[in-house]
This record gives structure tokens, C-alpha cells and sequence, in this order.
């Protein structure tokens, strides 16, 4: 846009912050690799004759595994909050509300020239922003990779809620001993398993193992649409409540605790930009967020409509605890372990690519100034890698549940990632190309995001102080 002598103060202004903050972001640009580096470099790409760049089916697969990850499993349990019509209608509205958001991170991506979430924060807000946008990323991370660990807990080694207990894989197969307990699983889990994956520098194989992972995700919601339908047509399922039940204004509040679970399962704006990086044409990011957030949409959907169908009330906030007792189908418990363990492998091929943003903003949070690039300290990468596992492992065996972790991260860095950043940058609008419908979409996504999250945490707080069980337990 070019500014005329004649024109107002507040357009100079806006290209005086405009140039400020690209000067700031240039002065930074020496700082080794960080959230906006491609997954595969360019480098690597051009001295590569097997890889010239993404597909669009294959990064199709790679956003679609960044949005699925494990919130799919508490999404029926929001049913049990909302009600099934209800919880439909919010899973889609949530849906269109992240395509909206980021699509504005594309179009201000594109004007200003960033490769990247943070450098779209640094342009919008300075250092300052991107380094909040950091510590956003690392803390939404760190709880969604916990959510991994306590699924993987549950699934493996069993759970306890409210004095009942699940068995885990194997203590159903060996019986209860000290190395079926869930302290050493997930310890044997994280040396065994996410150390190797911790440990990769590069993926160029991303795009298979983001297949496989979405194939697996495939493989739980037609065994649970099986199992739904098969006692749909027996008669041996209720018709479930289709909207909330409300008795007083504290269960008015209560559905509010629904909100932070939907935000958190579609979270994928920390990972756009590097998969749009790798793409052969990288115009084709669009319709590839688009495709990707229907597919999404459609998988929520329907396993959350099938899992509510099935258990109704008994609803756990991580439903694959409820595969551990008799389904009333023929080969239920072969069924069981199918399931899980399915499951289990999907979220250990979700893993890496989580917790490479996860180590990448890390990096770039604490050591913004180092000049010598993540992949080639060998001592820093291992350090930051076995630190954060270390932080996984723990949160993994204190928090108590899934959902109280969904909660956390949904009700603060979540919503800030998907909602209120995308807005605020929209308000801001340093490059003068927002429209009125833009900045009042934003106005409406930020009022609504910090009103729903506000309500959320009064209600999870309420709850614990009266000490009442979880909604979802």
C-alpha cells in the first residue's frame, strides 16, 4: 500500500510499526532453527532426489494427524456435558470458527512476507509477541503431549476413577504386577519408545507415518460404529439425551467445561506454516486446511455421536477406558484390544511431530540467542529433548485424568493459539488490508473465547473446592 504525503496520521503510523517490526525480525533471523523452519530444510530438498517437496495428499495427512492427535477420545465425552445435538452443532461451529482464524494467518502470512506463526507475531507485536506465541506453543504442547501419556497410561496400564478401576492391556493379559503398573509402563514407554522419536532431526518420511496414523484413528471409529450399530439394531441401546441436562445455574456453567476439550482438538496453527514450507506448491496451503478441517470435522463427528450412542452416561473423559469390560458384541474382548492398541500406536506416530514444534519452541524460547543451529548442537538438542520428556513423564503420572489436562491446556494456551492470537493480529492489522466483517469476526472470537474459558475454569474450580466428581468421570 503506498502512502501519500496527504495521508492520515494513523496509516503513517502503521507503516512506521510495520518496518519497525520487520527491522526487529530481521535483527533476529540469525537465530538457529526455530518454528518456521521447514520439517524437511530446502537445503536438504535440493541436494535430495527423492524429495522435491510435499504432496498435497501427503500434507493433507500430516495437518489432519496434527488435528486429530488425541482429542478425538474426549469428544464423546462432551457429548455427556452438551447433549448429542448440541455437542454436534459446537463441534462444527468450532470447526468453521478455526478455518476462519486460520485463514487470517495465511493472508497476513502472505502480505508481510512470514514463513511463520512467530514471525507473523513479530510482525504484528515485536519481540514481545513472539515470544509470548512461543511459551503458548510450549505450553500447549507439553499438555497435549501429556494427554498422550496419560491415554497411553490408561490404555496400557489401567486407570482408577472415582474408586472404580480399568484394567490396562496388560494387566488383562498377565494380571496385576509391579511392572503392569503405570509408573513403570510409561517409563519403559518413554525410554523405549519416545526417546527414539525424540531423537529424530529430521521426518522426511512424515507424510507415511501421518497415514498410517489417520488410517489407525480409521481403524477405532469403524470398530466403534460397528459395535453402535450392531446394538442399534438389537435393541439394547437407550435413545441418548440429545440436549443437556439442566437442573440449576450451576449446570448452566458446567457446559462451559466442554469448550477448552473442543478448542484443543483443533489446534494445528503451530504447524501450518512449517507444512506449508515443505509443500512442491506452496499456494495449495489453503485448500489444504480446508480439506484436512473437514476430514476432521466428519471423523469428530461421527465418534462422537457412535461413542455417546454406545455408553450414554457411563462416558469416561478418555473413552478408551471404556473398552475394558463385556460390549455385549461377539468377540468383545478381542474387540477391546483392538481398539486400544490401535490407538496407542496412533498416538505414538502423532508424537514426534508434536514434539517437534514442541522442541523447537522450546528452543527458540530460552535460546533465542544462540547462533549455532538446534540440529547442530548435539548437546542442546539432548538436553532440551530429555528435559521435556522428562516434564511429560512426570505430568503424565500426577495429573489425574485426560480431561483435567484438556481442561488446562484448552482453557489457556489453546485458546490463545487458535483464537485470540489469529484475532488480535486480524484488530491489529499492521498491514492495513482488514476488512470491517474481519475485525469484527475477531472482535466476536476473542469475546467469546474469553468469556467460554472464563466460565470453564469458575466451573472446574467451583467443582473442586465443593469437591464434586468431574463431569466426565
Amino acid at each position: 500500500m503506498t502512502i501519500s504525503p496527504s495521508s492520515p496520521p494513523q496509516q503513517q503510523e502503521t507503516k512506521k510499526h510495520k518496518h519497525s517490526s520487520r527491522r526487529h525480525k530481521n535483527k533476529h533471523t540469525h537465530v538457529t532453527i526455530n518454528e518456521k523452519t521447514p520439517l524437511v530444510p530446502k537445503k536438504q530438498r535440493a541436494h535430495s532426489s527423492e524429495f522435491n517437496g510435499a504432496s498435497m495428499s501427503g500434507a493433507i495427512m500430516n495437518l489432519s494427524t496434527t488435528i486429530i492427535g488425541a482429542g478425538i477420545m474426549a469428544l464423546p465425552a462432551t457429548m455427556k456435558v452438551l447433549g448429542l445435538g448440541l455437542g454436534i452443532i459446537v463441534i462444527v461451529l468450532v470447526g468453521v470458527l478455526s478455518e476462519a482464524t486460520v485463514r487470517i494467518l495465511l493472508k497476513y502470512s502472505k502480505q508481510g512476507g512470514s514463513d511463520s506463526y512467530a514471525g507473523l507475531m513479530d510482525d504484528a507485536f515485536g519481540d514481545f509477541g513472539k515470544k509470548v506465541l512461543e511459551s503458548c506453543v510450549v505450553i500447549n504442547n507439553l499438555g497435549v503431549l501429556v494427554i498422550y501419556m496419560i491415554i497411553l497410561g490408561d490404555v496400557v496400564a489401567g486407570s482408577s476413577a472415582n474408586g472404580v478401576h480399568h484394567p490396562g492391556l496388560l494387566e488383562g493379559w498377565f494380571g496385576p504386577h509391579w511392572w503392569t503398573g503405570r509408573v513403570f509402563v510409561l517409563l519403559v514407554t518413554t525410554i523405549g519408545v519416545f526417546v527414539p522419536l525424540a531423537s529424530l532431526k529430521r521426518m522426511d518420511s512424515l507424510s507415511v507415518t501421518s497415514s498410517l496414523a489417520v488410517a489407525l484413528a480409521v481403524v477405532f471409529l469403524l470398530i466403534l460404529a460397528g459395535i453402535s450399530i450392531f446394538k442399534i439394531i438389537n435393541g439394547s441401546l437407550p435413545m441418548p439425551r440429545l440436549l443437556p441436562d439442566i437442573t440449576d445455574i450451576n449446570s448452566v456453567w458446567n457446559l462451559f467445561t466442554a469448550v477448552p476439550v473442543l478448542v484443543t482438538a483443533y489446534i494445528c496453527h503451530f504447524n501450518v506454516h512449517s507444512i506449508g514450507n515443505e509443500l512442491e506448491n506452496p499456494a495449495l496451503i489453503e485448500p489444504i486446511v480446508q480439506i484436512s478441517l473437514v476430514l476432521c470435522t466428519l471423523v469428530y463427528i461421527m465418534t462422537s455421536f457412535f461413542g455417546f450412542v454406545l455408553f450414554g452416561d457411563s462416558t469416561m473423559g478418555d473413552i478408551l477406558s471404556n473398552f475394558d469390560s463385556d460390549l455385549g458384541v461377539p468377540f468383545s474382548i478381542e474387540l477391546n484390544d483392538i481398539v486400544r492398541v490401535s490407538y496407542a500406536l496412533h498416538l505414538m506416530l502423532v508424537f514426534p511431530l508434536v514434539f517437534y514444534a514442541l522442541r523447537l519452541n522450546a528452543d527458540g524460547l530460552f535460546f533465542g540467542s544462540s547462533q549455532i543451529p538446534l540440529e547442530s548442537d548435539n548437546k542442546r538438542f539432548a538436553s532440551i529433548s530429555a528435559g521435556l520428556l522428562l516434564v511429560i513423564y512426570l505430568g503424565a503420572n500426577f495429573i489425574p485424568s485426560a480431561w483435567d489436562a484438556f481442561q488446562f491446556t484448552g482453557a489457556t494456551a489453546a485458546v490463545c493459539i487458535g483464537f485470540i492470537f489469529p484475532a488480535s493480529i486480524a484488530i491489529r492489522d499492521v498491514h492495513g488490508i482488514a476488512t470491517r466483517r474481519d475485525k469484527m469476526l475477531a472482535v466476536l472470537m476473542i469475546g467469546l473465547a474469553v468469556f467460554a474459558n472464563v466460565i470453564a475454569i469458575y466451573s472446574d474450580a467451583y467443582a473442586l473446592f465443593k469437591k464434586k466428581p468431574s463431569p466426565t468421570a
